[in-house]
């Protein structure tokens, strides 16, 4: 079992802020005080700067799932990290003042075949932790420690955005999986269908239009920044019906990034001949919708299409996103922070406001 990350100890006062919550008990979240991280042997000690909140934090605050750490009743909230160090461990390859990221997820104990070989994204039998989120203090603290081995170096032009990183490592494992499933045979792409334009969508326009394709992004709202952010990035923005743009343009991948049902289905059944959908949202429960499965199975053998859901990320995945946000336009990507929340009113931070893109808490002393 993955150790927990803040801990008390002979000399610690408890006097660091964090924001914390007590799995399964809604109206629990909170900014606590909580003891100074103590870095073991390999470690860096890193100051916060940034956390950005997410539809898996709202859902952890909302008592939907989340795991403290063992012997603990709350757990610090936060995985998509971003910090700067203060101390590293003599021999790595981190220095004191280096921007850097923690890795979410660490592999099982056991460890399943996939973990063993470093894909603990993929991981077969459940048993990972997760920083944040699974039995794994997170990084919503003012200061936090992460092993050398799970933390990435990030690009010094990026003080201002690093935060986007994690969120950057799953749409880069989409766009991996995208070329995987491509090599079967010859794959020469020219479109791409993004669904869905909050920051994992916008964020796999980037790496489409990197890419060089033909990039078209759909979302329900016709004002405010989505829209712009699609078209700084030379790419296209739809708000009318799903069908009608799948049938316009037949794209020859589709990247969807909401999880509504109609929407996932009709990408499944919309791509060109032998296409690729990558489901990269997550999809609430309790909804049917009549399907004709027949139909749907004929399109799919018939085309040599493929589906595959993608969520997490490895170090590989990390290595691409950074090497995806150093290329980037920095102005851009400053347009996708749209908030930034002081920790102490962190409240403000889980209520989505119309202009939001990326809503992010800044760990500052203040």
């Amino acid at each position: 079992m993955a150790r927990c990350l803040i801990r008390a100890g002979p000399g610690y006062d408890l006097a660091m802020r964090a924001l914390t919550i007590e799995p399964h008990t809604p109206g629990s979240l909170a900014v606590s005080d909580v003891p100074d991280p103590e870095p073991h042997e390999g470690d860096l000690l890193v100051d916060g700067l940034l956390v950005g909140v997410c539809g898996t934090d709202k859902e952890i605050a909302r008592g939907d799932y989340g795991w403290a750490p063992p012997g603990r009743d709350r757990l610090v909230l936060g995985h998509e990290s971003f910090g700067r160090v203060r101390t590293a461990p003599k021999g790595s390859d981190f220095a004191e003042g280096d921007l850097v990221v923690g890795v979410v997820r660490r592999p099982d104990p056991v460890p399943c075949g996939a973990c063993a070989h470093g894909e603990f994204d993929m991981c077969r039998n459940g048993k990972y932790t997760e920083r944040g989120i699974k039995q794994i203090d997170g990084y919503a603290s003012r200061q936090w420690t992460v092993e050398a081995d799970y933390a990435v170096k990030l690009d010094g032009r990026l003080e201002d955005v690093g935060v986007l990183m994690e969120p950057t490592t799953v749409v880069a494992k989409a766009w991996e999986q995208v070329e995987r499933i491509g090599a079967r045979a010859w794959f020469e792409p020219q479109s791409v269908l993004v669904t869905g334009a909050g920051p994992i969508g916008l964020l796999a326009a980037l790496l489409g239009a990197q890419r060089g394709l033909d990039v078209h992004v759909l979302d329900q709202v016709t004002s405010g920044p989505k829209p712009e952010l699609v078209h700084a990035l030379g790419a296209t923005y739809h708000h009318t019906e799903v069908q009608d743009v799948l049938s316009r343009l037949r794209p020859d991948i589709v990247v969807e990034a909401t999880g509504v049902s109609h929407l996932v289905l009709s990408a499944i059944s919309g791509t060109a001949a032998y296409g690729i959908v990558v489901l990269t949202g997550v999809s609430s429960g309790g909804r049917r919708l009549p399907v004709d499965a027949g139909e749907l199975n004929r399109e799919i053998v018939l085309e040599n299409d493929a589906v595959v859901g993608s969520v997490n990320a490895n170090l590989r995945h990390y290595a691409q996103a950074a090497d995806a946000l150093a290329a980037a336009d920095l102005d851009w990507l400053g347009r996708l922070v749209s908030r930034r929340v002081p920790l102490e009113d962190f409240a403000q931070a889980f209520e989505a406001q119309e202009e939001d893109v990326k809503v992010v808490l800044d760990l500052a002393e203040r």
